[in-house]
C-alpha cells in the first residue's frame, strides 16, 4: 500500500516498568552478541556479530544457499549439516536481544547491528531459495522476531528506513506471509509447527498491515491459530504432543500472538483466551518446588520471542508473561518479573484475567486426558517429594513425532533435585544411536520386556505402533497416602503377549515411594528394569540396596533405593557403545549419570517391588 506506518509501538511507560535486574541481564547478553558470542542448542557460535547464515557450527558444513528450496533434502546431514543449528540463528532471537538493548539504553550500536544483519539476511535469502525456505515453523518464528524488532526500534530515527521504506523488507515480509499461507502444515506437522506458522502470520498481518492482502492474511491466520490451538490441547489444559517443553513453546506462541491481535484491535475469541488460561494454569500446576517442569517427551528449547537474557529459564519467563496477561492465582509460585511479561502486558488490552471462578482453586494433581499424574508429599512432612507418572496416550497425530516410549515411566525429585530422572532428548538429527536411546523404553524409568520398546520406531520422528495405557485407580491430592495404578498393552504385539501393570504409592509421612511392577502373561519373558538417576546423584550399590546422596540446600541429601531381588543389578555411567548412563540437561548437551539396570526373567503374575526412601 502507498501509505505505511507502524501502528502499535510500546507505550513509553513500558520501558520504565522493566525490572532493573532483568534489563541489566539483557544488555549484558546483547554485549556478548556484539562481541561475537551466541549460545544455542548446546553450541557456542562465535560469529554472531557477522553471521554466516548457512553455516552449521557443529559439522562445519554450509547448507545450500542458492538452490531451489524444493530441491533441498533438509533431512540429509550430508547436504545441510545439522539443520537445526543452521536454522536456529535465522530465527533471529539474537537480533531481538539487540533490539531490546537499544530500546532499554538508546545505544546506537545495538540498532545499527540489527539493521546490518537484517539487510544481510534479506539479501541472502531470495524467495524460495536456500535452506531457510524449507520449513514453515522457521518462517513463522522469524516473522515474530521482525515484528518485535520493528516495535522495539520504533523510536530509532532509521526504523522506517529499515522496514516500511526498505524494498527488501517489504518483499521479505510479504514473501513470508505468502509462503506460510500457501504451504500450511497438515497431517503429522499440524502440531507446534502449524501453531508457530499461524502465530507468525497473525502477528505480521496485524503489525505490518501494509499490503492489500493484510486483512485476508490476518483473518485466515487468526482462524488457523484458534483452530490449531484447540486441536493441539487436551481439555485438561496440557498439550497433546505429550512433550512438556512443547507445551511451554506453544503457550509462549499463543501468548505473543494473542497480545498482537489485541494491539491491532482484532482480539482472539473468548474461548481461545480461556484455552490459553487453562494451558497456563496446567503449566504452573505440574512444576516442582524448584519451579522445574516435567521432562516428558522431546524438547528442543524452542522460543517464540526472546527479549530477556537468553539463558533465563524460559518456563519462568513464559509463565510470568501469562500471569501478566490473564492474572495469577493464589496457589501460583512467586515468579520474578520478566521483560517479556512487561512488554506483552503493555501491548495487550488490560483486564484479560476473565472469570476466575472457572479456574482451579488448588493446583490439579491429575490430568486425566493427558495422563499426567503428580504425586506430591504434604508440606507438613518435610521437603517436597515430587513424582510424575505417565499414564497417558502415546504422542499426537499420525506419527507421534515427539513422543518417547515411556508408558508408566516415573520422574522423582526431592526438593527440586532429580533423584529418578527422565534423561531428556539430547538430539534430533545426525546421531541416530543417541536419538534412539534417549527416546527408548530402556532410556526411561519403566519396564522393558523381551528387549524391545513398548512402541516400534519407524524413524527418528515416527512410531509405527503405540501402547494404549489405562488407569486402574488414582488417588492423589492432599492425603497422606497417594497412589496410582495403571497398565499398558505395548507388549501385546509380542509372540507371547504381555501387559505391564505398575502401582505407585507415595507415603508422605514415612517419606517412602513404593513401586510395584507386574507382568500379565501366559509365559516367561526376559525383562529389564531401569532406574535412571539424576546427574548429581552418587550411588553405592550393595547387592539390592543402593545408597544415594546428592548436593542439597544446606548440605547433602541422602536416600535409599531398595531394588527387586528377583533381578541382577548393575550400574552404568557414561557408556557410549551402546549408550547407557546419560542425562541431557539441554538440547545438544549430554552428561554422564548413573543408571541402575536390573536384568532377569519374569513369569506371568510375578511382582517386582522397588522402594525409594527419601529424607
Amino acid at each position: 500500500l502507498p501509505a505505511r506506518c507502524f501502528r502499535s509501538p510500546l507505550p513509553p511507560s513500558a520501558r520504565d516498568a522493566v525490572p532493573a535486574e532483568a534489563a541489566a541481564a539483557l544488555v549484558a547478553a546483547a554485549d556478548r552478541v556484539l562481541g561475537g558470542t551466541w549460545s544455542m542448542l548446546g553450541t557456542v557460535r562465535h560469529d554472531s556479530a557477522d553471521p554466516d547464515w548457512f553455516l552449521d557450527p557443529v559439522t562445519g558444513l554450509r547448507a545450500p544457499d542458492r538452490r531451489s528450496a524444493f530441491r533441498i533434502n533438509h533431512r540429509d546431514e550430508a547436504v545441510t549439516g545439522n539443520v537445526k543449528q543452521v536454522w536456529e540463528l535465522s530465527r533471529h532471537h539474537h537480533l531481538t536481544v539487540l533490539a531490546t538493548a537499544w530500546w532499554l539504553t538508546g545505544d546506537e550500536r545495538y540498532a545499527e547491528a540489527v539493521a546490518g544483519q537484517l539487510r544481510s539476511w534479506w539479501r541472502a535469502n531470495p524467495f524460495l531459495s536456500g535452506i531457510h525456505w524449507t520449513s514453515g515453523i522457521e518462517a513463522g518464528i522469524r516473522l515474530l522476531a521482525w515484528v518485535w524488532i520493528r516495535r522495539l526500534l520504533d523510536d530509532w530515527p532509521k526504523a522506517g528506513d529499515l522496514f516500511e521504506n526498505d524494498p527488501d523488507a517489504l518483499r521479505q515480509i510479504a514473501w513470508h506471509q505468502e509462503f506460510l499461507a500457501g504451504f500450511v502444515s497438515t497431517g503429522s506437522s499440524a502440531n507446534n509447527h502449524l501453531i508457530a506458522e499461524a502465530a507468525g502470520r497473525l502477528a505480521a498481518a496485524c503489525a505490518f498491515d501494509w499490503y492489500d492482502r493484510s486483512p485476508r492474511w490476518r483473518a485466515s491466520a487468526a482462524a488457523e491459530l484458534e483452530r490449531s490451538l484447540a486441536a493441539n490441547t487436551f481439555p485438561d489444559g496440557l498439550n497433546r504432543e505429550l512433550a512438556t517443553d512443547y507445551h511451554r513453546f506453544v503457550l509462549e506462541l499463543a501468548l505473543v500472538a494473542a497480545a498482537e491481535a489485541d494491539a491491532a484491535g482484532h482480539p482472539l475469541g473468548t474461548a481461545t483466551w480461556g484455552l490459553i488460561t487453562r494451558m497456563l494454569d496446567a503449566g504452573v500446576a505440574v512444576l516442582d518446588a524448584a519451579g522445574r517442569p516435567p521432562r516428558q517427551g522431546d524438547g528442543d528449547e524452542g522460543r517464540a520471542l526472546v527479549v530477556d537474557e537468553p539463558e533465563r529459564d524460559p518456563w519462568a519467563v513464559t509463565l510470568d508473561a501469562g500471569g501478566a496477561l490473564v492474572g495469577r492465582l493464589e496457589w501460583w509460585p512467586a515468579l520474578a518479573p520478566s521483560v517479556l511479561g512487561t512488554v506483552v502486558s503493555a501491548l495487550a488490552s488490560p483486564a484479560r484475567s476473565g472469570d476466575r471462578s472457572r479456574r482451579p482453586t488448588q493446583p490439579p494433581r491429575r490430568f486425566p486426558d493427558a495422563g499426567c499424574v503428580i504425586l506430591r508429599s504434604r508440606p507438613v512432612d518435610g521437603l517436597e517429594i515430587w513424582c510424575r507418572m505417565d499414564v497417558g496416550p502415546h504422542g499426537f497425530g499420525s506419527i507421534a513425532a515427539h513422543a518417547h516410549a515411556d508408558a508408566l515411566a516415573l520422574e522423582v525429585r526431592h526438593d527440586g533435585v532429580d533423584v529418578l530422572a527422565d534423561p531428556g532428548t539430547y538430539c534430533y538429527h545426525g546421531e541416530p544411536a543417541w536419538r534412539d536411546w534417549f527416546r527408548s523404553t530402556a532410556g526411561h524409568n519403566t519396564l522393558q520386556v523381551a528387549e524391545v520398546d513398548q512402541a516400534r520406531s519407524g524413524g527418528p520422528f515416527l512410531w509405527t505402533t503405540r501402547p494404549v495405557t489405562s488407569t486402574v485407580s488414582c488417588q492423589v491430592g492432599e492425603a497422606a497416602l497417594q497412589s496410582v495404578v495403571a497398565e499398558h498393552d505395548g507388549y501385546q504385539r509380542l509372540p507371547l503377549p504381555a501387559v505391564h501393570r505398575r502401582s505407585v504409592t507415595l507415603d508422605s509421612p514415612s517419606r517412602t515411594l513404593r513401586i510395584e511392577d507386574v507382568l500379565d502373561s501366559a509365559g516367561e519373558h526376559p525383562v529389564r528394569l531401569s532406574w535412571h538417576l539424576g546427574p548429581e546423584v552418587e550411588v553405592q550399590l550393595d547387592h539390592v540396596r543402593a545408597r544415594l546422596s546428592w548436593p542439597a540446600r544446606g548440605g547433602r541429601g541422602a536416600g535409599e533405593l531398595h531394588l527387586p531381588a528377583e533381578l541382577t543389578w548393575t550400574a552404568a555411567r557414561g557408556a557410549e557403545e551402546p549408550p547407557e548412563g546419560w542425562y541431557s540437561p539441554g538440547f545438544g548437551v549430554r552428561v554422564p549419570a548413573v543408571t541402575m539396570i536390573g536384568l532377569g526373567r519374569l513369569t506371568g503374575g510375578s511382582r517386582l517391588v522397588t522402594t525409594l526412601r527419601l529424607p
